[in-house]
């Protein structure tokens, strides 16, 4: 089984180091780690430093680092919009997106979601779709976080799409297969995911500008899972599955 990760602000520069606070916490007393076994430290950014359990107390780890080293990021860079979905479907999305290996997820106000992102509800939603991000990051020891963006309008979700080498917008009444469309080597690749209610066609003509829409199959799939299967042909069809 591999190590498990924790996450920290920064990589110890020394060769020992207590990890306490919650991690620590979540270490020694929940997983219990005892000394003489491994883990992984990881600043969510890249980097990653090996280490040994020295001494287990209540709350927090004493270790020794083993090695420290830094991985790229991953080239291209997927991209998942995902429309705001009802109930805690969006929370499921996420959460799928991580482990399977996003590396940022743009929450999309799309016209038929009927989730409304206002005020503090709207701060407090896009905090467990972060929270949900890094705990998922963490399960699949991942040495970057999978990033949550601010919420986007279809206006700036245009205007931030325009950044990417690749944009792949999905929609059941599309002809092309999410399997046989060109992608890029490099840059980013976007992938859109419509609400329950299906992208308008307001919305689609705003799109249209990224190509034709490409399509997973001949079923209709869920909001909160037409993203992460999409993302898994996407990896498989990179080479990195």
């Amino acid at each position: 089984m591999s190590d498990p990760v924790f996450l920290v602000d920064a990589l110890p520069g020394g060769d020992d180091f207590v990890l306490d606070g919650p991690e620590g916490h979540h270490a020694a007393d929940v997983q219990r780690l005892q000394p003489g076994e491994t883990l992984l430290l990881a600043d969510g950014a890249g980097g990653l430093a090996s280490a040994r359990v020295a001494a287990a107390e209540r709350g927090s780890l004493r270790l020794r680092i083993l090695n420290r080293r830094t991985l790229p990021a991953p080239d291209p860079k997927l991209t998942v919009v995902q429309a705001l979905p009802k109930g805690d479907r969006g929370e499921r999305a996420v959460q799928m997106l991580t482990e399977i290996g996003v590396d940022e997820v743009i929450p999309w106000a799309a016209s038929r979601s009927i989730v409304q992102w206002k005020g503090p509800r709207g701060d407090k939603a896009r905090a467990k779709w972060t929270s949900t991000a890094r705990e998922a990051s963490k399960q699949a020891r991942r040495a970057r976080l999978a990033h949550v963006a601010e919420l986007h309008t279809t206006k700036q979700l245009v205007a931030r799409l325009r950044e990417a080498a690749r944009v792949l917008v999905l929609h059941e009444a599309a002809d092309a297969p999410l399997s046989q469309v060109e992608l890029p080597t490099t840059g980013e690749i976007a992938l859109v995911i419509g609400p329950e209610g299906s992208i308008s066609p307001d919305e689609l003509a705003a799109l249209a500008e990224f190509g034709e829409p490409i399509r997973l199959g001949e079923t209709v799939l869920r909001t909160s899972t037409a993203g992460p299967a999409a993302l898994a042909v996407l990896q498989a069809r990179l080479g990195r599955w």
